[in-house]
């Protein structure tokens, strides 16, 4: 008597392919083009808010620094984190962001429209030319600023050659990948984060707003 098996489920259904997983991180980037079609509102002074962001967080090649701004530009809570997704993927990219934003500022969800802009300063090798990498952080930053009831702000890159705001043109020399920080006091940031109406984890998170 012979028994036959049936396959199982499981050994049914194909494994990804890596062609498959590429196309999948492609359609979670943008391109320059689409970035400045999406109505990214403009900084009024960015190198006021970049100077600020590198004398407070100090980034090193591989660092990101996301913060919240209010309506005037002033810094509400910002957070900088090590790039430790293995992929360039916008996916991964927006998780680590999202995270890092609830740790540092409630959410405004509740809001019909948002009040508050969070803008991604990433310090990298290479030059100001945009990179896939590039790309992948600013479909992240979208996504989590959609899901943090966040206005999408600048996308910004540091590197040795100095900083580019993507999209928009505009940069400087200073402060750079390789540039020492200037004092925290002759920036627009050095103010304490504005205090906000929340209780209870929100309020005590606010007050760690400065980087790890």
């Amino acid at each position: 008597m012979t028994f036959e098996f049936a396959p199982s489920e499981a050994a049914s259904i194909p494994a990804p392919s890596a062609a498959a997983d590429s196309t999948n991180r492609l359609a979670r980037m943008l391109e320059p083009a689409e970035w400045a079609e999406a109505g990214i509102p403009l900084l009024r002074s960015p190198r006021e808010v970049i100077g600020g962001l590198h004398a407070r967080h100090r980034p090193a090649p591989g660092t990101a620094v996301v913060a919240v701004l209010d309506h005037e530009e002033r810094l509400v809570a910002s957070a900088s984190f090590a790039r430790r997704a293995t992929a360039t993927d916008g996916w991964e990219f927006r998780n680590a962001l999202l995270a890092h934003l609830r740790r540092v500022v409630p959410h405004d969800l509740r809001r019909r429209t948002p009040v508050r802009t969070a803008v991604l300063l990433y310090c990298r090798e290479g030059d100001e030319r945009w990179t896939e990498e590039d790309g992948a952080w600013m479909w992240g930053l979208r996504d989590a600023c959609t899901l943090h009831g966040l206005r999408c702000g600048a996308y910004i890159t540091l590197t040795r050659g100095g900083w580019q705001v993507l999209g928009e043109g505009r940069g400087g020399r200073r402060p750079s990948a390789t540039s020492r920080p200037s004092p925290l006091s002759g920036t627009t940031l050095d103010a304490a984060p504005q205090p906000m109406r929340a209780g209870g984890g929100a309020s005590r998170a606010l007050r760690h707003t400065a980087a790890r």
